[in-house]
């Protein structure tokens, strides 16, 4: 067992926490930095703890630290407010601040991954269709999950649960998120598959 640790992955991490560092310091609204975050202060020390026993694709390490920072920033500002939301906003004349959808979008394509390794690691799926089906089925759960979720929060914390929830007025938001979470998936599978095989094969 390789007990050493990948200098990519000290750098993704070393990276990932200056960023949880920045964005926790003052962040916009303190309950919805913690709520916000909480997928990444969950995932990152699992991570950790099975380093050595279940080291992933270098890959996935890669994504997850996409995904963390994407998380972080929408912590740090809330949705609604990223800069770099505006600017897509204003560069494509669109009718809201996107950052929301980029958050949505990275909740498919990166879980897509991430499911797609576990199944093919643990030899329960053999590459196919039925594989990228059920990749996509655990994709839309997870985010149906998380749906329910801000749900859950709406009702708990009323008016306060806005900065959370990040609709910006959208009455489909809800569906909307899920449908960016489907693309990322979709995406992700489309793009990925055979730099993802390549990986798992040298392990």
């Amino acid at each position: 067992m390789n007990r050493t640790i990948a200098p990519l992955h000290l750098a993704l991490a070393a990276f990932v926490l200056i960023v949880l560092a920045w964005s926790g310091f003052a962040p916009y609204d303190r309950a919805t930095w913690w709520m916000e975050v909480a997928p990444a202060l969950v995932a990152l020390p699992l991570m950790a703890a099975t380093y050595r026993s279940y080291r992933m694709t270098d890959l996935l390490y890669a994504l997850i630290a996409v995904h963390c920072v994407i998380l972080m920033v929408g912590g740090a500002y809330t949705y609604a407010r990223v800069p770099l939301g505006f600017d897509l906003q204003h560069w494509f004349g669109l009718s809201r601040n996107p950052y929301d959808k980029i958050g949505h979008f990275a909740q498919g394509f990166v879980p897509a991954m991430v499911a797609r390794e576990i199944l093919l690691r643990g030899a329960y799926l053999k590459r196919g269709k039925m594989l990228a089906f059920i990749v996509i089925c655990i994709v839309m759960a997870i985010s149906a999950s998380y749906e329910l979720i801000e749900w859950g929060a709406a009702l708990a914390m009323g008016q306060g649960a806005d900065e959370f929830l990040g609709t910006q007025g959208d009455p489909w938001d809800t569906q909307s998120d899920m449908f960016m979470a489907l693309l990322g998936g979709m995406a992700a599978l489309l793009t990925l598959t055979r730099l993802h095989d390549r990986q798992l094969a040298r392990r």
